[in-house]
């Protein structure tokens, strides 16, 4: 008995220790794709928010505090995004929650951040139903219906397009509602939707629903998917003959599109976030300390997770307590925040309204075409 005392005089304070909550640090957490076929997704957002994190606690962090971020991989599965979610919440104790890119796995995972109330900040989610969950649920990124619209008045305005094919993934849900966006806009400009067909993500062949397209003879085609299959897709648009302007949005940006689709993707348009020929000093500033940490360009992905979390610890430091239910007060009010990616407020449905660009794919570049206002 004396022996059994001894050991947990010895033992009791060192659990003590291991689990008492470090005081000295601001926990938030990330979730993203960091593995499997959209990992660059992952990968390019969480470097965005690991340079405003550098940032911030490189000046002393907040109110006296550092920034600890803990990044769970959700292997680009929803159910996957579910869980760790739900480890960052109960075991890491985050006050808030920056995650995802693809819409499919932020809806999975929001309905859990709401339900704790913990705020989560998506960079880059852009379907509707995101911030619809609940009023614990924000976005860094300008909407589908926003993307959708720049996309129609581009085809018509620009490319003077009078038909045009769309190409959709019915497995997710950005490009369903990217999809359906873009329809409603261009036919009310007039244009006409010569053919509406589909695909599932990791499909490799695209042969049958191209042919179809390419007896209609479209002006454009509307594929508003993940590089993973778009550099597919334009390969074999090329391989079959058609002529037609390829289209999408930013789930085109990737360094990997080139990669995939090599010179077929040459000439294609998508709507971004930013470009990286912008000459606002918030994004020449943000492209320099990105290149300087990584020594490489930034993309989209990295630029909007950078004004992400920047505006998160913005309103952390406008909190007069760090709670996760003041965080989300104070992210509600953010409004004209300067950003890499331009001017952001956050509206009444916790939505950024911001401007998009339209970027031509050129090898491996996004050359800016032109800005679009909300």
């Amino acid at each position: 008995m004396r022996q059994t005392l001894m050991v947990l005089l010895f033992t009791l304070p060192f659990f003590a220790a291991c689990t008492k909550k470090n005081t000295n640090e601001i926990v938030i957490g990330h979730f993203g794709s960091m593995t499997g076929s959209e990992a660059t997704f992952g990968q390019s957002t969480d470097e965005g928010i690991r340079l405003a994190v550098d940032e911030a606690n490189a000046t002393g962090g907040i109110k006296g505090k550092k920034i600890k971020l803990i990044t769970m991989d959700d292997q680009g599965k929803p159910e996957e995004a579910a869980s760790v979610v739900t480890r960052l919440i109960e075991q890491e104790k985050v006050v808030a929650i920056l995650g995802e890119v693809a819409s499919s796995r932020s809806l999975a995972a929001a309905p859990i951040a709401q339900a704790k109330k913990i705020p989560m900040m998506t960079p880059s989610s852009t379907n509707p139903k995101v911030t619809q969950v609940g009023d614990y649920i924000f976005r860094a990124c300008f909407i589908d219906p926003f993307q959708g619209t720049v996309m129609a008045k581009f085809a018509t305005d620009t490319l003077k397009a009078k038909k045009v094919a769309v190409l959709r993934d019915v497995k997710s849900d950005y490009s369903v509602g990217l999809a359906d966006f873009f329809i409603q806009k261009f036919k009310e400009l007039g244009g006409e939707i010569v053919a509406d067909l589909s695909y599932q993500s990791q499909d490799v062949d695209f042969k049958a629903q191209l042919t179809q397209m390419k007896s209609k003879n479209p002006d454009a085609i509307y594929i508003p998917g993940y590089y993973t299959e778009v550099g597919l897709i334009a390969r074999q648009t090329r391989e079959l003959g058609i002529k037609a302007t390829l289209m999408g949005g930013d789930g085109w940006d990737s360094p990997k599109l080139f990669e995939i689709g090599k010179s077929a993707v040459n000439g294609g348009y998508f709507s971004n976030h930013y470009s990286t020929e912008s000459k606002e000093p918030a994004a020449i500033d943000f492209m320099a300390k990105f290149k300087e940490k990584y020594k490489r360009q930034p993309d989209g992905l990295s630029s909007v997770a950078y004004d992400a979390t920047k505006m998160l610890l913005k309103a952390i430091e406008n909190t007069t307590e760090i709670t996760p239910t003041n965080i989300r007060d104070q992210l509600a009010k953010i409004k004209e925040f300067v950003g890499a990616t331009g001017k952001i407020s956050i509206d009444e449905n916790r939505n950024a309204v911001k401007s998009a660009v339209v970027v031509k794919v050129q090898g491996n570049e996004n050359k800016y075409v032109t800005t679009v206002n909300p």
